[in-house]
């Protein structure tokens, strides 16, 4: 079961990894003087859909760490 665990663990951070890297919605262009709008803008399509996605992976990730400390006791 341990070992089940483990590669799920692994494979939803590489799907983590990938979906914030996805989301370029700030980028780097604040971080290194570029054009900061602040503007509020709604998520729609693909984005919404990569954002909630990212939520749900996220969950379910530290879900797995939970049980995953709790398999080895």
């Amino acid at each position: 079961m341990q070992i089940y665990v483990d590669i799920a663990l692994i494979i939803l951070a590489i799907m983590l990894t990938i979906a914030i890297v996805l989301q370029t919605h700030g980028g780097l262009g604040g971080a290194f003087g570029g054009e900061v709008t602040g503007a509020y803008k709604t998520r729609r399509g693909l984005e919404k859909t990569l954002f909630q996605l990212t939520i749900g992976a996220a969950v379910v990730f530290f879900v797995l760490v939970i049980v995953n400390v709790y398999l080895l006791r």
